[in-house]
């Protein structure tokens, strides 16, 4: 009797299962599974990804289709711990061909799953499917993920949470809650005719209505006294905050009024305990972020609070930019039936304060401890001097006021990347000639006053013609990286990523780099590791990290209309000599070009 209770019961639950997989692949709501080896670890977990589009209203009823994942926006979270493999399945219902990139993932061995298009893949195709293999193997704390082809990253992105391994803890006390707090962007206008109009004019991309909090502009922005994210805290406790910069071009400043937030990890990477008023924020970066609900000791204290985010420029003031503040609430949960109050508003730094800044990225350090070691190289093998600029291109027909037969272009060392017809990573793996070049050159072709405020350049360096050059590194070797900021057509800061690593931030300055004094004050001890790094307006920036990831790796600047413009390298990393140093091959499902 009991056998045939037991086998009808677990029959019954199996059909009960399906029956749900099947309801929510319809619907398009994520699909998560788990497979967990005999300790209980959780070992590998499944979504579903369904790109398509979906209806929102924002800014006084501009109600537009979007594209989306499974409908919503932001899209849905990733959760998993250090050591679990995932895979993602994207259904592409949508319109357009579309790529996924698991920012920060470092994907050991395997880009065929990295995701930014022409490079590591063709894009999903409408009415296409790719199934994408993610490895958590280095990184705990938060990621996210987001659209890498076209302007397609505005509204498909969300967060990637990865915490310990089961039976690990944090390395900082637990928190009774977390939340989630996306920084991002919102167009009125149709996203793929933003990005369109951009290329074929030649002209700068039109700037968003509103920057976002968790895809709400807060009650600033006109029209909006509901479309506010709120975080519900109870007195006396501590909550950890997950803080995502998903705009395309916007840095930002970010506080909590009358709290202080406690750094304690950046881009899944854990940090010393930092304690500050406010944070930094570059696009692409990622903050972990410990908050102490203390501020409501009483009935008559305050107990509704404005969480903000301001844009930080410190380039160009005369420049395209969207200067609106976004804003969420923190509420302390109470018995009062009374109407609430007015939240309280922050004191944060003007939008130009590159002081404010660099002090607040200054005190970003490294855990370093035993259990989260630092391994910074402290011998180079290869070194590289990096120029960023924003240049322009002779074409036969310009449509941009003052640009006559011109258009916006951007480069590295003056080379300005252009996207293959085939993806780099095909044509490397299967020896296809004719689609990049090994030259990517290791130093500008000519070196001046790069951050000249009044900068006279000479004239072969304005101009940039395209190509598609990549740096080849041999297997396991250590890189130093200085990125130096110019002043061509006006400075700002460039956050710079890089794919298939994470790097360490070993030392920032402003000026040009100097050789021999600037690395008299490298941190080789405990610095942050991060990938993406913000490179001040006319300023330095430098990085280490061991080439020991072989495949095929973008790096660029996380300004999307600079990347589009073409400030992008490849790293192709060969492979060792192991079986667990060569990179794996293709998966079936890789989608054509």
């Amino acid at each position: 009797m009991f056998g045939l209770c037991f086998g009808f019961g677990l029959g019954f639950v199996l059909i009960l299962l399906f029956s749900r997989l099947l309801l929510m692949q319809l619907i398009g709501m994520p699909i998560i599974l788990s497979v967990f080896d005999s300790s209980g670890s959780a070992k590998t977990r499944h979504y579903t990804f369904v790109i398509q589009d979906a209806s929102y209203t924002r800014l006084c009823n501009h109600t537009k289709n979007i594209l989306t994942v499974n409908g919503l926006y932001p899209g849905p979270t990733i959760s998993a711990r250090r050591g679990d493999i995932v895979y993602v399945q994207v259904i592409n219902k949508g319109n357009k061909n579309i790529t996924i990139h698991w920012h920060g993932v470092n994907q050991p061995r395997d880009p065929w799953s990295d995701g930014p298009e022409y490079i590591t893949q063709c894009p999903i195709q409408s009415g296409a499917n790719f199934t994408q293999r993610i490895q958590f193997t280095e990184e705990e704390g938060t990621l996210w993920w987001h659209a890498h082809s076209e302007f397609d990253s505005a509204t498909v992105h969300g967060a990637i949470i990865v915490r310990p391994k089961l039976g690990n803890s944090f390395p900082f006390p637990k928190p009774c809650k977390e939340f989630t707090l996306i920084l991002g962007e919102w167009w009125n206008a149709n996203i793929t005719d933003v990005y369109n109009n951009a290329m074929q004019s030649g002209c700068d991309f039109q700037i968003s209505d509103a920057n976002t909090i968790n895809g709400q502009p807060g009650d600033f922005a006109p029209c909006s006294s509901n479309d506010v994210f709120k975080m519900q805290v109870d007195q006396g406790k501590r909550y950890l905050l997950r803080v995502i910069n998903a705009a395309m071009r916007t840095e930002f400043f970010f506080a909590i009024a009358r709290h202080n937030v406690t750094v304690v990890g950046t881009d899944a990477s854990y940090t010393k305990p930092y304690v500050n008023e406010y944070i930094m924020i570059t696009p692409g970066q990622t903050f972990d972020l410990l908050l102490d609900a203390n501020n409501y000791p009483n009935s008559s204290a305050p107990y509704r609070y404005y969480i903000y985010a301001t844009p930080f420029f410190d380039g160009n003031v005369h420049g395209p930019r969207d200067p609106n503040a976004t804003v969420a609430i923190l509420e302390y949960k109470t018995n009062s039936t009374s109407l609430p109050p007015i939240p309280v508003s922050p004191s944060l730094p003007n939008f130009d304060n590159t002081s404010a800044a660099t002090v607040f990225t200054a005190g970003l350090r490294s855990l370093a401890s035993s259990d989260h070691p630092v391994d910074v190289p402290q011998t180079i093998d290869m070194s590289m001097y990096v120029t960023l600029a924003v240049n322009k291109r002779q074409f036969p027909i310009g449509l941009c006021p003052g640009l006559t037969s011109e258009r916006f272009a951007a480069s590295l060392n003056n080379a300005s990347f252009q996207n293959p017809q085939i993806n780099i990573l095909d044509a490397y793996y299967s020896s296809v000639l004719g689609v990049y070049s090994s030259d990517f050159p290791d130093k500008p072709p000519v070196f001046y006053n790069f951050t000249d405020a009044e900068l006279i350049f000479p004239s072969p360096l304005l101009y940039v013609e395209k190509s598609t050059k990549v740096k080849v590194l041999e297997y396991n070797t250590t890189v130093e990286i200085v990125f130096q900021g110019t002043n061509m057509l006006g400075g700002e800061n460039h956050p710079m990523h890089l794919h298939g690593h994470s790097f360490y931030v070993v030392g920032t300055g402003f000026g040009n780099f100097n050789n021999k004094t600037d690395p008299l004050s490298y941190n080789l001890v405990d610095p942050p590791r991060k990938s993406t790094i913000g490179v001040p307006k006319n300023g330095w920036a430098t990085i280490r990290f061991r080439a020991s990831n072989p495949g095929v790796w973008f790096m660029h600047c996380h300004v999307d209309r600079h990347m589009i413009w073409g400030m992008d390298v490849v790293f192709i990393t060969k492979n060792g000599n192991s079986r667990d140093a060569k990179i794996m091959p293709p998966p079936a499902d890789k989608p054509p070009c």
